[in-house]
């Protein structure tokens, strides 16, 4: 399957570098910002969530009702909603899209978020949750007859749905860092998400994916999500000076107690943006053009690294990554609306123009190896 692209879609026009606390949804930049990212010939657009966040579920069947192409992820904590309802749900968008659904999971890194919702359990606990939630929704999809369960955190008798995956199913995702995220996400899930790391540390986690998969008995393995925050500039020089810019004012932000995460904020709790601060701590930049300064700034608050440079050293870099195994690239900016519409232009043709000329070597080179053997 060919390298796809990820965006992120917003109910309005607040974003990191200009935010606009309590913002209600702006129907109008909602609908433009979702053909944006359809008419630029992004695959997918996930819809997050937080516990004082628009719901996915609502803001997904818009999305839908007014692009043709893009495929929704609906970001979805298991506290939130029961297995049998969400899987209902997600049939039911699923249905009415054509089959443009994918389901993304998210345990919960932090103990304090979770409890905003009622929700107590540790962090290994959510996990096993989580575990049990995935194998209810393929349950659920794939019955033909009522069926019953009986788990730790889910028990119902005899559930059956009239409510079908238009192609039997729906892709699921999980992400994380932790050797819970790896054991579910090898063994259960289509898609693994990674925020941006490092190609050397992004390898290993791959990896340990692949790693869960085997043992689990798997034939394939999940498809590989990675995320990154490019800022972009015609030339590279011009790209820095603007990163330059872009960390000041979220710097100024959080200062002026304007950030998601403010400046008395705990270190994080969850693995995945320790790991994020550990490697901003042994450097600013790596590899071609991968940023942390972003990461300490907003104290790696979700995916904060940044690729910076030109139009083509973005593009470089994100091939790097796809030859390295990701298959699915993410990449959302500071400006949200202005940079999908850059990355659209300037950023996706270029990779799959590099796709192109890579695909094109390879078939060459068959056709030169056959050659060869045939004399």
């Amino acid at each position: 399957m060919p390298a796809e692209f990820i965006s992120v879609t917003f109910p309005n026009a607040s974003n990191d570098l200009h935010p606009q606390p309590q913002a209600p949804i702006d129907p109008a930049y909602l609908q433009r910002y979702a053909r944006t990212l359809d008419d630029y010939g992004f695959n997918y657009t996930l819809i997050p969530y937080a516990s004082s966040s628009f719901d996915p579920f609502t803001i997904g069947a818009t999305i839908l009702a007014h692009t043709k192409n893009i495929n929704i992820i609906v970001a979805l904590r298991p506290n939130t909603v029961y297995p049998t309802v969400a899987a209902k749900a997600l049939a039911t968008l699923d249905q009415l899209s054509g089959g443009r659904v994918v389901v993304h999971f998210i345990a919960g890194g932090s103990d304090d978020e979770q409890a905003r919702e009622g929700d107590f359990l540790d962090k290994e606990e959510r996990y096993a949750r989580q575990e049990e939630y995935i194998r209810i929704l393929r349950r659920v999809w794939s019955a033909t007859e009522p069926f019953d369960f009986d788990g730790k955190y889910y028990q119902f008798k005899q559930f059956i749905s009239n409510v079908r995956p238009t192609k039997g199913h729906i892709p699921i995702s999980l992400g994380g860092s932790s050797d819970a995220a790896y054991r579910i996400g090898g063994a259960l899930c289509d898609i693994f998400g990674l925020w941006g790391e490092p190609l050397a540390e992004t390898k290993q986690q791959i990896d340990r994916v692949y790693e869960e998969a085997a043992k689990a008995g798997r034939t394939d393995r999940p498809r590989i999500w990675v995320t990154f925050r490019p800022i972009i500039a015609e030339t590279d020089e011009l790209a820095w000076a603007k990163a330059h810019k872009v960390l000041d004012q979220l710097n100024a932000n959080r200062e002026k107690g304007l950030s998601r995460k403010p400046i008395s904020s705990a270190p994080p709790a969850n693995v995945g943006s320790q790991r994020l601060l550990d490697i901003a701590a042994r450097g600013h930049v790596h590899d071609r053009a991968l940023w942390y300064p972003t990461v300490t700034a907003t104290n790696a608050s979700g995916a904060t690294t940044a690729l910076v440079g030109s139009p083509q050293t973005i593009a470089d870099s994100i091939l790097d990554y796809i030859d390295l195994g990701a298959d699915l690239i993410s990449i959302r900016g500071y400006d949200n609306y202005n940079d999908a519409v850059d990355y659209g232009r300037y950023v996706l043709p270029l990779v799959r123009e590099g796709l192109r000329a890579r695909e094109e070597a390879s078939e060459q080179a068959g056709k030169d190896g056959g050659k060869k053997a045939a004399a």
